[in-house]
């Protein structure tokens, strides 16, 4: 893991005509993380892809946190492909290959591998997307809403993974509408 960490200096967010937020701050230590709270529309899933790079900040700089592993709102599977393949498919591009049977145990989508896509429901889905950050071996995750769908018993799963991925030195920032199961966040309000 790197422990590099993640700097956000006087970043800046313009979508259309609309300033969403300016002057945002913020640094996330090897270990730690961060809840990105506020209502909705004020910036949260375009500061979550600012920082995946994914999209422009209109001012500021992001530096540092490794490689980034991302889960936005839609997770990105292939509705007529299998599972395990599809989840293979993205463990490759990352070099997460012999990451991914843990991963995919770790969100209990192990015995989901042969089922299509497009049959998953939407907490499986999620599920599959989590899977893949896992698998990834990145130092950052960036999680958008990352219980959206889940069940109870999934959410404890995420939990258990956030703690295991800081206790090895990975960073989490996760926009957030509550508690997700992360042990003492740094907070971050937008709006």
């Amino acid at each position: 893991m790197s422990l590099e960490p993640l700097i956000i200096s006087d970043l800046a967010c313009r979508r259309g005509d609309r300033l969403l937020f300016e002057g945002v701050s913020f640094r996330v230590d090897p270990g730690g993380a961060l809840h990105l709270e506020g209502p909705n529309g004020s910036g949260k899933s375009s500061l979550m892809r600012i920082l995946a790079g994914l999209l422009p900040a209109a001012a500021g700089q992001v530096s540092g946190g490794g490689v980034r592993g991302f889960l936005g709102h839609d997770v990105a599977l292939k509705p007529r492909q299998r599972l395990g393949a599809e989840l293979a498919h993205w463990a490759r591009l990352d070099d997460g290959l012999a990451r991914l049977p843990a991963a995919m145990v770790a969100m209990n989508v192990a015995a989901l591998a042969d089922v299509p896509c497009r049959h998953l429901s939407s907490g499986q889905r999620r599920r599959a997307g989590l899977a893949r950050v896992l698998a990834s071996g990145a130092e950052l995750w960036l999680l958008d809403e990352p219980t959206a769908g889940l069940d109870s018993a999934s959410a404890a799963l995420l939990a258990a993974a956030m703690a295991a991925h800081r206790a090895g030195g990975g960073m989490v920032v996760a926009a957030v509408h509550g508690d997700i199961g992360l042990a003492n966040p740094q907070r971050l309000v937008l709006g």
